[in-house]
């Protein structure tokens, strides 16, 4: 009980100290000298987690993708026929609450690894949830569901990296998800301000 408490703290403590020297510094000039130095953890200790800073950043990225999982089964449950914006809204609420870790994966630290990392699972969820969704309400897809996923999932991403870019979101998390509701209705040209074609 007492080693998975140090191994818990000495996990958390290598993680906080990777993020606060990546948005200091960047990752590529960071060694694992340097994260272990800021998180007061013995070389050896790392060693026994880790491979490499890759394997640390890896395992962050991780951790943060499993706790949005589960921040958003609620919402999917309750978005079953179509766009609440539930899960959306949690998202953002979460890139708030993990913002530096968030704005460090997005911005592709890391070669990159992460972002991908990060992508790649969010497009395979979102496309296993509109498949599931077409399913429960009898519906056929007009856009393969795995397209429509990568679709879906780059723009979310290009709203989660602007939102916790900002020191002060310009506006609230629930009013971006109102106007991205609206945006998921009537479409980019009436987001312009045309009206619609008849």
């Amino acid at each position: 009980m007492a080693e998975d408490r140090r191994t818990r703290r000495s996990r958390r403590a290598l993680g906080a100290a990777l993020v606060e020297l990546v948005l200091e510094r960047g990752f590529t000039a960071l060694t694992v000298e340097d994260i272990t130095e800021r998180a007061d953890v013995a070389r050896a200790t790392f060693y026994a987690h880790f491979r490499d800073k890759e394997d640390l950043f890896a395992r962050v990225t991780a951790d943060l993708l499993a706790g949005l999982a589960e921040r958003l089964e609620p919402a999917l449950a309750d978005s079953a026929i179509g766009f609440t914006g539930k899960p959306v809204l949690e998202m953002l609420r979460h890139g708030r609450e993990e913002r530096d870790l968030y704005r460090i994966v997005l911005r592709g630290e890391g070669d990159g690894k992460p972002l991908q990392m990060f992508v790649d699972a969010c497009a395979r969820a979102t496309a296993e949830e509109f498949a599931a969704r077409a399913d429960r309400n009898a519906v056929r897809p007009r856009i393969e569901p795995e397209l429509l996923a990568q679709v879906w999932v780059g723009e979310q991403i290009a709203v989660l990296r602007w939102w916790v870019e900002q020191d002060t979101p310009s506006l609230p998390a629930e009013e971006v998800v109102r106007m991205l509701l609206d945006l998921a209705l009537q479409g980019r040209y009436w987001a312009s301000g045309f009206e619609p074609q008849p």
